[in-house]
C-alpha cells in the first residue's frame, strides 16, 4: 500500500489546534486567543520523546527563538512523550518558570499550563472547573507578557475570566465538556 500518512506529532498538532479553536476560543475560555490564532501568530511545536533536560534545553531554545522572531505572538509547546503524572508535570513546570527567571526573563515571559489531568488546588477531581486547564496532551503556552498587558488594557475586569471560565464548566457538566 502507497500513500502519505501523517506521523503523529502532525496528529497531535492537528489535535491541538482544534482543542484551542473549539474549546480555548469556541468556549471564549481566553477571550485573547481568537486574534493570534485567526493571524497565524501561534508557534504550534511538538516535542515527542524529549526526555525532562531536553525538554528544559528545548524550552530555553524556544524563548530565544521568540525574542528573534517578533512575529510570533506566542509558542504552544506540545509535550505528548511526557507521560509523567501531573504532580511530575508541575514539578517540571516550576522548573521552565525558575529558568525563566534565571536567564533574566521574569517578566518578558509567562508559561500558562495545560495537562490532560489537570487539577485546580482545593478542587476535586471530577470538577468540571478543571477543564479550563485540561488539553489533549501536557503543554507549555509561552507568552510574551508585553502582548497580555497589551489585550488586559481594552478588557474590562479580567480577574473574571477564571471565575468565567469555572463557573460556565460547571453549568455545562462534564457530560456535555467530555
Amino acid at each position: 500500500m502507497s500513500g502519505s500518512y501523517p506521523d503523529d506529532a502532525d496528529i497531535r498538532l492537528r489535535r491541538t489546534r482544534a482543542w484551542v479553536e473549539r474549546v480555548v476560543i469556541g468556549l471564549s475560555l481566553c477571550p485573547f486567543a481568537a486574534q493570534p490564532f485567526r493571524e497565524e501568530k501561534i508557534r504550534w511545536v511538538c516535542w515527542p520523546d524529549k526526555s525532562v533536560p531536553e525538554i528544559l534545553e528545548a524550552f530555553l531554545e524556544e524563548v530565544h527563538l521568540l525574542d528573534t522572531h517578533p512575529e510570533w505572538e506566542t509558542s504552544l509547546l506540545i509535550l505528548p512523550g511526557l507521560a509523567a503524572a501531573f504532580d511530575d508535570y508541575l514539578d517540571l513546570l516550576d522548573m521552565a518558570e525558575a529558568l525563566l527567571i534565571q536567564r533574566g526573563y521574569e517578566g518578558i515571559y509567562q508559561v500558562a499550563s495545560f495537562h490532560p489531568e489537570y487539577r485546580f488546588e482545593g478542587h476535586a477531581e471530577e470538577d468540571p472547573a478543571n477543564y479550563t486547564n485540561r488539553s489533549p496532551y501536557p503543554m507549555f503556552h509561552l507568552i510574551r507578557e508585553e502582548s497580555i498587558t497589551r489585550a488586559l488594557t481594552h478588557y474590562p475586569h479580567p480577574e473574571q475570566i477564571p471565575v468565567r471560565n469555572k463557573a460556565l464548566l460547571r453549568h455545562m457538566g462534564l457530560e456535555v465538556i467530555r
